[in-house]
């Protein structure tokens, strides 16, 4: 169906009850205005009302807005501006009056959720923004944003500074009206532009990545910007000293948060994560920080919008914020304060005032401004930055959309009295109509910018690590005792975490008589080591900034109920490294009752041969067997990354049962075969591992591996295997066969 057809059939299906929901609004709300002595105070059903018109008027528009491909914020601004004097206003006054009465009271309550949700929107702008994109795209996106800032802010400044004195709201303060302007002109919205490039497939392209990176850029410079001219505002006149005060706060606070605040937030999470049991506890400890940074940022003399972006940054590096608290927190931000803000700011704009011929032509060129300083900006920092001229035209499409990062601006000037109405109608019309031209516009470029080799291949070396096992693994359980095996399990843990710095808990299982708190802190030193060596092996933009955290803890002896308590933190995989680890073809009883305690994966490490003499040193020459199911899959990721990290090769073993290859079914095993091999061959290149490939046909898979780990004088085998219910720890016949023969260490990783 057409985009235009499917929007008139989404505004045929939803206009009854979008006028039904309306007029139950107002009918109750229009007749408490009504009832004498009811209107001088507050009231709670009105602000009831309000909420409701706004939520509901703002979801059903913002559901049209998605069907003909424009961001859902469009629709919650567009619901408040029908809701305001703009329309509701113009056809019906007395009832939008009542629904929304100029009372100051009234006003403040529907007010104080609106600006609290400045400041969850700016927590969520946060949480989104990854800082990792700027390292990627290298000076593409810095000269990008930079240039594409400094053009349009200084044609914004230049306007006001040329406005008539009719149109400011404090003539005496026309420096902090065109700076505010500059502001408005110049920065763009990363959520509207995320939305769009995803949506295009375009996330992993360098010219996406280049373009959202930008877009980071411009927020944190624009919220700084913003916040150093809340300074000024506050104090009326242009002082030295205060604005080298506030310059020096910020400056202050943003190296303390991005160094001793970052490690204050992780472990603030991880402690409500590991400790409260309580609901939400870890939804509550992020809403407390973003409070308190914001609080910081106010006392400092910028505004708190600065400390809640901040405080969102913090908070996304966290390795603790899973999936689920960061859906919780979304939802809370998306489904009320994000309609109830952009509602109330489209209620603050009366677009009839564009009736006045002047008006209109200062929105105009205000419109033809902005567009034509940011596209010129950002067109002239591709070219610095040594983007095609195609990217440059995708990048200066993409940095041309304001949408709510703008509206959040204008808010703020309007409340600081920086700017009047008319001036805020002015922005906010300029807002709506960049951001509704931006995604046609980028598609069209998007669709014409031409992918590189280079290009291709990051980007298939990303899907392959992205949609691996390690890459989504938050934490890991270690569970180890003072012994070699013990020490051989921790050096895998820190190869595996290193990675991408996952936090790992160490429970260390003491012997009686032994020093179990100072044992466990030498665990943890045998796995930071050993996470040293893969992070050594990585490229620049690979590292990331988050140091590992390591925790310890001691269990007197094995026990399944404390490794459950435990795991109820959050653990994606449990490593189990203890003395004398097997009997025969079974493992020992106290690693059997440690996995019952885990629900998880569960890996277990056994140390033989040389891994015994030195388990923390020497290059590991890893086997590791395949058949193209998930569990041998993870086999291959973590014995890649393993091998990865002392820079020795890795042999993959495929053994096949064949009938004459002519046959048809013959030739679809070969086939089938190949692309087993060929994948984890991907996963070694997207690792820059060397692999070899072995193939061995007619030949039980216990055999085959013994086989071979003897005959290339392998030292490691790495298999990937599925855990069997029952009470007992088993992973299969042929796990079973290798674990009682083999001469060399094993690393099994189950599913």
């Amino acid at each position: 169906m057409p985009p235009k057809a499917a929007a008139s059939g989404l505004w045929t299906s939803l206009r009854p009850p979008a006028v039904a929901a309306l007029l139950t609004v107002c009918t109750p709300t229009v007749a408490a205005a009504a009832v004498p002595g009811e209107s001088a105070g507050p009231s709670e059903l009105l602000f009831v009302g309000q909420v409701l018109a706004l939520m509901v008027c703002g979801r059903l528009l913002g559901e049209a807005m998605l069907r003909i491909g424009q961001p859902t914020i469009m629709g919650q601004l567009i619901g408040g501006l029908l809701l305001g004097p703009s329309v509701f206003g113009l056809l019906l006054p007395n009832a939008q009056h009542a629904l929304f009465p100029p009372i100051p009271e009234q006003k403040a309550m529907i007010d104080a959720v609106s600006q609290f949700g400045i400041l969850l929107l700016l927590l969520l702008t946060g949480i989104e923004t990854d800082l990792r994109l700027v390292r990627q795209t290298g000076r593409a996106s810095v000269f990008a944003s930079l240039s594409g800032i400094a053009i349009p802010f200084a044609l914004g400044v230049t306007l006001g500074e040329y406005l008539p004195d009719s149109l400011l709201p404090d003539p005496s303060k026309r420096l902090v009206t065109a700076l505010f302007l500059g502001t408005a002109l110049s920065i763009a919205s990363v959520k509207i532009v995320a939305t769009v490039v995803r949506e295009m497939n375009f996330l992993r392209r360098t010219v996406g990545q280049v373009i959202l990176a930008s877009s980071i850029i411009d927020d944190t410079v624009g919220w700084i910007i913003v916040s150093l001219i809340f300074g000024l505002a506050q104090h009326g006149t242009v002082d030295v000293g205060i604005l080298l005060r506030s310059v020096l706060g910020t400056f202050a606070f943003l190296v303390a948060s991005f160094t001793v605040g970052r490690r204050l937030v992780f472990l603030a999470i991880r402690f409500v994560n590991d400790h409260l049991v309580s609901e939400y506890a870890v939804v509550t400890a992020i809403l407390a920080i973003m409070c308190a940074m914001a609080a910081i940022t106010h006392l400092i003399g910028v505004h708190s919008v600065l400390g809640a972006f901040v405080a969102g940054i913090l908070v996304g590096q966290s390795p603790i914020l899973t999936d689920h608290v960061d859906q919780q927190l979304r939802g809370l931000i998306t489904a009320f304060f994000a309609p109830v803000f952009f509602g109330v700011a489209g209620l603050s704009a009366d677009l009839t005032i564009l009736k006045d011929v002047h008006l209109a032509e200062l929105t105009a060129g205000f419109i033809l401004i902005a567009s034509l300083g940011k596209f010129a900006g950002a067109f002239v920092g591709a070219e610095l930055g040594g983007l095609s001229w195609r990217e440059g035209l995708a990048l200066a499409c993409g940095m041309n959309a304001r949408g709510s990062t703008e509206i959040i601006v204008a808010t703020i000037g309007l409340s600081m009295g920086a700017l009047n109405q008319n001036l805020f109608t002015v922005i906010v019309t300029m807002a709506v109509v960049t951001t509704m031209a931006m995604p046609p516009t980028l598609r069209w470029a998007l669709s014409r910018v031409p992918m590189r080799q280079q290009e291709r291949e990051r980007i298939e070396r990303e899907k392959i690590q992205d949609r691996g096992f390690l890459g989504n693994l938050e934490r890991l359980l270690l569970a180890v005792d003072d012994s070699e095996n013990g020490r051989f399990a921790a050096r895998v843990a820190g190869m595996v975490a290193g990675t991408e710095a996952k936090p790992i808990t160490v429970l260390h299982v003491a012997k009686n008589g032994e020093d179990a708190d100072e044992r466990a802190e030498a665990m943890a030193e045998v796995v930071r080591q050993a996470a040293g060596e893969i992070r050594h092996q990585q490229e620049p933009a690979e590292k990331t900034d988050q140091a590992l955290a390591i925790s310890t803890a001691v269990a007197e002896k094995p026990s399944a109920e404390l490794v459950a308590a435990e795991a109820e933190k959050g653990f994606g995989l449990f490593l189990i490294g203890l003395s004398e680890p097997t009997r025969g073809d079974e493992f020992r009883a106290a690693i059997v009752e440690l996995a019952r305690g885990f629900e998880g994966p569960v890996a277990v490490a056994i140390a033989r041969e040389h891994h015994l003499k030195e388990p923390q040193t020497g290059a590991l020459r890893i086997l590791v067997p395949v058949n193209g199911t998930e569990p041998s899959r993870r086999g291959a990721e973590v014995a890649v990354t393993m091998a990865r990290a002392c820079q020795s090769p890795v042999t993959a073993l495929y053994v096949a049962t064949r009938d004459n290859v002519r046959t048809r079914g013959g030739v679809r095993a070969r086939r089938r075969e190949r692309q087993i091999l060929d994948d984890i061959e991907h996963i070694a290149k997207s690792y820059d591992v060397s692999i070899r490939s072995s193939v061995l046909a007619d030949v039980a898979p216990d055999e085959a591996i013994l086989r071979e780990a003897e005959s290339q004088q392998h030292n490691l085998i790495v298999i990937g295997v599925a855990r069997r219910s029952g009470d007992q720890l088993f992973f299969g016949d042929t796990a079973a066969s290798v674990m009682e023969h083999a001469k060399c260490s094993i690393l099994f990783v189950g599913s």
